[in-house]
């Protein structure tokens, strides 16, 4: 069993958290490493949903998003529905289609802002990608190339703001350092320990008692 192994098999084993699913966020600076994280982890929970955030946030709202998360994901989930969602497109600059969100054992939730105050209360676990953030957005610069410079200056005061007022990692359950083979997974700043505290970090591995 691999470190992503045990991490799923931890997820698995919290109590739901928004109706019969167990969210999960995956915080962190753009760039760090939480939509390869999200990825791989739905892959090992057998294609758990992941909802991205960069589809709920525009051009003009790039942290104004969490109304239409309550009302077309969070409240859904909590009912015990499938959620639906319309993806913004970044190219066209409009929301299309509607997008379906099953109501699964565990869904994933990845974005900046993930663990933002509002939706912390869904959450039954909050992962935050341990890069720093001028690590982080010179990997996303390098990513997206020349041609997005432009959107990243404005980008990274724009999440300078947002997490000066609306911190992440302070609430984070568990801290997920990327190393050159599989993850290090670190108790986060808001874990608190307790004989029914589940999910434990032995050796960097977040595995259950």
């Amino acid at each position: 069993m691999n470190d992503l192994d045990r991490a799923a098999h931890a997820l698995l084993r919290l109590p739901p958290s928004c109706g019969p699913v167990r969210l999960v966020a995956v915080d962190g600076h753009a760039g760090s490493g939480k939509s390869t994280l999200a990825a791989r982890l739905s892959a090992t929970l057998g294609d758990a949903p992941v909802l991205h955030l960069d589809d709920l946030a525009t051009h003009e709202e790039l942290f104004e998003w969490t109304g239409r998360l309550r009302e077309q994901v969070l409240d859904p989930l909590a009912r015990g529905e499938h959620a639906s969602y319309r993806p913004y497109d970044w190219h066209r600059r409009r929301f299309g289609g509607a997008r379906e969100l099953p109501a699964a054992p565990v869904v994933l939730v990845e974005g900046v802002g993930a663990g933002r105050a509002a939706v912390r209360p869904f959450l039954a676990w909050l992962l935050w990608m341990e890069r720093g953030p001028e690590e982080s957005w010179v990997r996303g610069r390098h990513r997206d190339g020349p041609e997005q410079a432009s959107f990243w200056d404005g980008w990274t005061v724009a999440e300078t703001r947002h997490f000066a007022g609306d911190p992440s990692r302070p609430f984070a359950d568990t801290l997920v350092q990327e190393c050159d083979e599989g993850y290090e997974w670190l108790p986060g700043p808001g874990v608190t320990a307790g004989a029914d505290h589940i999910i434990t970090h032995r050796d960097g591995v977040m595995s259950v008692n």
